[in-house]
């Protein structure tokens, strides 16, 4: 009675077409499954300080350094990140020496971390009268922020200096001392803030960019290739320490790292990075999966 029942699901399910697509070799699901395996940053989910400084070239260098800070906050106002302004050193014709800032958003650090390194920018200025192009550089520096229990600092190791913040061309913009410098003794790093009416809150601000510097000088410490290498590229500023050029007359962006040329300048400097920013993390996933298959 029980084979009799049987006979017609078998004969049923041989009628069947068996569906095998998920019986076949999928390459590319693996590989995805390989990436989504890949050891996580840690600090990938964090805020960032940027730091931007002129280096090669003078007024040129600090007219793009302030150029670079206004791609950023761009790219942040498209990703609906906050943008929080630390310090800033301008010049009187609308450049920046240097400036310090946060951005505050979900995978900021995650998706900005491979901005560290040199930018070089070729064009003719405005006052080159010859028409013959000049090159300079800045430095970009982006750091992870650093929460209190990620790294201790003994207070009794800084020093705060205050003063009064001025504007630009030297105007005093705060009747009262509301600007902190602070010194780290140990390692003579020297922080300033002064974009807060608060002294305090320039304080804390300090601190925050001080524990984020020291974080960076430990991870290059105990880590591995890839962080000192990273350090190696921030460097003096020196033209030959380039990772990404912007050429004005071609209007093209060339990222050196992965050979990769965008030919919409324009469109790269009003924050449309994601792109390169793509293109960047694509390069790393596949160079740590060849480490993987390598070390097996």
């Amino acid at each position: 009675m029980v084979q009799a029942a049987q006979k017609p699901q078998t004969l049923l399910s041989s009628r069947i077409p068996r569906d095998t697509e998920h019986e076949r070799y999928h390459p590319e699901l693996e590989e995805e499954l390989k990436i989504l395996l890949l050891p996580k940053d840690p600090n990938d989910e964090k805020n960032v300080i940027v730091e931007i400084r002129a280096g090669a070239g003078g007024d040129e260098a600090a007219l793009f350094a302030a150029e670079i800070y206004r791609m950023y906050v761009r790219y942040a106002e498209r990703q609906r990140w906050r943008v929080e302004t630390m310090d800033v050193e301008e010049i009187g014709i609308g450049g920046m020496k240097y400036v310090s800032f946060m951005i505050s958003g979900q995978g900021a650090y995650s998706r900005l971390k491979y901005e560290s390194g040199v930018h070089r920018v070729q064009r003719v200025p405005e006052t080159e009268s010859g028409g013959r192009i000049h090159t300079s550089t800045i430095t970009v520096a982006i750091m992870p922020e650093v929460e209190d229990f990620d790294v201790q600092i003994d207070m009794n190791d800084c020093k705060f200096d205050v003063f009064r913040a001025s504007g630009n061309g030297g105007q005093c913009v705060n009747t009262t001392d509301s600007a902190v410098r602070l010194t780290h003794i140990p390692t003579g790093i020297v922080i300033s803030c002064q974009d807060e009416k608060s002294q305090l809150k320039n304080k804390d601000k300090a601190l925050k960019v001080l524990r984020s510097r020291l974080y960076e000088m430990e991870l290059a410490k105990q880590h591995d290739a890839e962080a000192e290498a990273r350090r190696s590229q921030i460097g003096t500023g020196d033209r030959s320490e380039k990772i990404r050029t912007y050429n004005f007359p071609q209007g093209r962006v060339t990222d050196h790292r992965i050979k990769l040329t965008l030919h919409r300048l324009e469109n790269v400097l009003n924050g449309d990075l994601d792109e390169i920013i793509d293109s960047l993390i694509a390069a790393d996933q596949a160079a740590k999966l060849s480490n993987l298959q390598d070390a097996e």
